[in-house]
């Protein structure tokens, strides 16, 4: 394996893992057989659905945090039928809950239309997304896992796949999948990840994208769950946008140079991407209620070629529109000399990307951007009450680059970015330890009239030493003093992509 691909981990190879050195009581015995890293180690399934109180903490829990860290993820149930990726993974939502100094975990599967099938016939059916696809599974071609992504709405959980999937409500407090989420009015279910809650009006703004005409539309529910409106978008082409941003009257929706040849997809059913350097890229600047700004009009604007997975935050400045977010110039990085399929993969998944910000005249058209750091960071979260006015700080991961061993997905450390001074403060998780996605969590009764970080920074960890996983809760204040509780969880929390915050007036309505 090392020979093959390269991988220099800090954890037990897939040869130690096939040899017996390390198996896990709670993962299936299937991964043992397969040469993957994202099987093997920090991203090694787990088997079991817990629910657990009065977990074990070291530190002290705030009193004044009350609330849900969730945290969604790839979780196969079957062995995979053809080569596997993250991607393909079943999506598992693991929860921490907050409330009067304790804390509480549970974890379920979400209990898509994929996952249920394959239980049925008890093996994987998916071909997976490196191919070839094959329609008469879904029409996707491949599982909608709904492994991506997380927002609570509607006292509801609803879970999202990054390839425009179906979307489901889970139940908050117990996490079992309630329904498949539909809101009212809308004629289908299809949304991307990345969709979003506005904490200050309840309203759910989301956005679709497709291979077939309209290529992408967006839209906006109020918060009882009717849609406003959805409004189609013209583009040159089928794009893959990632995420999305908005602010107060604007969405930003995103023209990518980085997408797919439809001519092999429809010979091959194969999705080969190109990062075309010779687009520019596009924003698309557009009326988040076009209905009552009379017009459905979108304001292109152009600029250096790029690839964007996640956006931080945007807001309106006079004439300007400002958008902060995590950029890459090299979004699908060289495999080197092992031209494998593997190796190809495991190249696709590095991330190299910083700390960005993009400045739009809505009046004149022009154009300003730049670097707000040179630090490879990604898996930007922000305190949410700011979601979409003025913010001035962010959370990422650190990632390590190739040549800092960053052979696979991984985060190594937390980084506070105060992107009006360029400033960061850093917290490294340890050596063979694995972050997840942070989530920034408000005080308990915190909103715009309080300081942006007067809250917590809420991560999970899985540390390889003695693959014990932790939730660590940070003064955000000061992430560099470290954790100020760890919370110890009751079973291994396998690597995953999304994490989000609900609060506690939402999470316990009802409860003392």
């Amino acid at each position: 394996m090392q020979d093959r691909a390269g991988l220099i981990m800090e954890y037990p190879s897939v040869e130690e893992c096939v040899g017996g050195v390390t198996h896990f009581d709670d993962a299936p015995s299937w991964i043992y057989g397969l040469d993957n890293p994202y099987l093997h180690g920090p991203y090694a399934p787990t088997v079991h659905e817990l629910s657990k109180d009065n977990l074990e903490v070291v530190g002290e829990i705030p009193a004044d945090l009350r609330g849900a860290y969730f945290r969604n993820g790839p979780n196969p149930v079957f062995q995979p039928k053809n080569r596997y990726h993250p991607f393909d993974g079943d999506g598992m939502v693991h929860g921490v809950y907050f409330d009067g100094g304790s804390a509480s975990y549970r974890n379920r599967w979400v209990q898509t239309e994929a996952i249920i099938g394959e239980r049925h016939s008890g093996h994987s059916m998916s071909p997976g997304v490196m191919g070839p696809f094959d329609y008469s599974i879904s029409p996707f071609g491949i599982k909608d896992t709904s492994n991506t992504d997380l927002v609570y709405y509607r006292n509801e959980l609803v879970t999202l796949w990054y390839n425009a999937g179906n979307p489901y409500a889970l139940n908050g407090r117990s996490l079992d999948t309630e329904r498949a989420f539909q809101l009212e009015g809308r004629q289908h279910r299809r949304m991307s990840a990345h969709s979003s809650v506005d904490w200050a009006t309840g309203e759910f703004i989301f956005f679709d994208y497709g291979d077939e005409p309209p290529y992408m539309t967006y839209g906006v529910a109020d918060a009882s769950g009717k849609l406003l409106h959805e409004t189609a978008v013209e583009l040159p082409g089928p794009r893959l946008p990632h995420d999305m941003g908005y602010t107060e009257n604007y969405v930003v929706l995103h023209d990518l140079p980085f997408f797919h040849d439809m001519n092999i997809l429809r010979r091959h059913h194969m999705r080969v991407l190109t990062f075309h350097t010779d687009i520019p890229t596009r924003f698309g600047i557009a009326p988040r209620h076009p209905h009552k700004a009379g017009n459905t009009d979108v304001k292109w604007f152009e600029c250096e070629p790029c690839y964007i997975l996640h956006t931080t935050n945007c807001w309106e400045d006079g004439d300007w529109v400002i958008m902060d977010g995590c950029r890459s110039t090299n979004p699908k990085p060289d495999a080197g000399d092992d031209q494998s399929e593997l190796s190809h993969m495991l190249a696709y998944m590095r991330l190299e990307a910083n700390n960005y910000r993009w400045r739009f005249n809505m009046r004149t058209g022009e154009v300003r951007e730049g670097d707000l750091d040179d630090l490879n960071t990604e898996f930007n979260k922000m305190n949410l009450n700011f979601k979409g006015v003025k913010s001035r700080y962010a959370y990422h991961q650190r990632i390590p680059l190739l040549h800092e061993g960053g052979h696979t997905l991984r985060f190594t450390g937390l980084v506070k970015y105060d992107n009006d001074t360029g400033q960061r403060w850093e917290w490294d998780y340890g050596r063979g330890v694995f972050g997840s996605e942070a989530a920034f969590a408000p005080r308990n009764g915190a909103a715009r009239d309080h300081a942006e970080d007067d809250g917590y920074v809420i991560t999970l960890v899985t540390d390889s030493n003695d693959w014990s996983s932790w939730c660590l809760v940070f003064d955000a204040t000061d992430i560099a003093q470290g954790p100020i509780a760890r919370v110890r969880m009751p079973q291994r929390v396998p690597y995953g992509f999304h994490a989000t915050w609900a609060r506690g007036s939402d999470i316990f309505a009802g409860t003392a």
